[in-house]
């Protein structure tokens, strides 16, 4: 008995379309892979970027990149039963030494976090690294937890004025004990997200650090979240800064990553830039950390530049301006570290 072509066809075809992915599940692994892909370009844009610090300061500096261990990451998936807190989070940090440091000598530290939500030290700060190098700084910058360029669980690790202190912090004390460097001559310097970093480092660690310099310094989170971009504004992003909540939901957890109900705790010397004209960092929310500063009865030095060429990022370009503003740094950090 023969059996129609039909019912042979669909026989042989059954088992296979049976295999065959739904168009959900195809979709997913597409997304999947695209994904995977942005992780990898990330990493690549990274090592890319860390060649030209060889290239462009090694005639000054003796560059070098390092790991560290920071505080374990609260949000990690534990593995192979190993609780989280047996695992602190790998940080790596940047390495500038002046060529021309007499051996043997101390020279003072500058530690320099980068600014900005999920970013990265890079080369835009080439000249900065250069000129503080030149001045004999030593100079550290870590990539914090939530820093791009070192995939996604890095990434996923951001903790937006909390643990990243602490990884960069840690980071100035990887360096008293391993480069040649005077823990009594310690310096904070950050712009924007980098200037909140540093001002909280200072005002919970007064004793490592004798100066710090905050340039348009992300101050009141509470008022950021009102006024910023739609990233503040959409619950799921700002869920991720702030380890699962928003700032609706725990005010005291963000006022108290906020250099602007810190002021109190200032004990070290202080210098603020901002302008009139940023358009990242209003110049309000400065205003108001410099308002408490002087209510607390702190002594420290500020100057608001009138709509300063450059906005946001006006002492960190080329201006003339720019470059008058950044001596006017030096200046401040030359009074209290040497």
């Amino acid at each position: 008995m023969r059996l129609p072509v039909s019912l042979l066809l669909c026989a042989v075809l059954t088992p296979l379309l049976a295999q065959e992915p739904s168009a959900d599940t195809r979709l997913k692994r597409v997304e999947s892979r695209v994904n995977g892909l942005h992780w990898e370009l990330e990493s690549l844009r990274k090592a890319a970027d860390d060649q030209l610090w060889f290239l462009r300061l090694s005639d000054v500096a003796v560059v070098d990149k390092v790991t560290y261990t920071g505080p374990p990451n609260p949000r990690a998936e534990e593995a192979y039963g190993i609780k989280n807190e047996r695992h602190p989070l790998k940080v790596q940090q940047y390495v500038f030494v002046p060529r021309k440091a007499e051996k043997g000598r101390k020279l003072p530290l500058i530690v320099l976090p980068h600014g900005g939500v999920h970013a990265d030290f890079t080369t835009y700060h080439a000249h900065i690294v250069r000129e503080l190098v030149e001045r004999g700084y030593i100079v550290i910058a870590p990539d914090y937890r939530g820093s791009t360029g070192y995939g996604k669980g890095f990434y996923e690790a951001i903790d937006y004025g909390g643990l990243e202190i602490d990884d960069v912090v840690t980071g100035r004390d990887w360096a008293v004990e391993h480069l040649p460097v005077d823990p009594k001559r310690c310096a904070m310097v950050g712009w924007s997200h980098g200037g909140l970093i540093a001002l909280m480092a200072v005002f919970d660690h007064p004793g490592k650090f004798a100066a710090c310099y905050a340039g348009v310094p992300v101050s009141d989170l509470l008022m950021r979240v009102g006024y910023a971009g739609e990233d503040y504004r959409d619950d799921a992003v700002v869920r991720t800064m702030f380890g699962g909540k928003t700032p609706s939901e725990d005010v005291d957890l963000v006022r108290r990553r906020s250099p602007v109900w810190n002021a109190h705790k200032l004990r070290t010397p202080l210098l603020i830039h901002t302008s009139t004209n940023d358009r990242d960092v209003s110049v309000v929310e400065v205003e108001s950390l410099i308002t408490a500063l002087k209510a607390a009865g702190k002594s420290f030095e500020h100057k608001i530049y009138q709509d300063a060429p450059g906005g946001h990022s006006f002492n960190r370009i080329d201006t003339t301006l720019a470059q008058e503003s950044r001596k006017e740094i030096y200046a401040f950090l030359e009074k209290h570290l040497k």
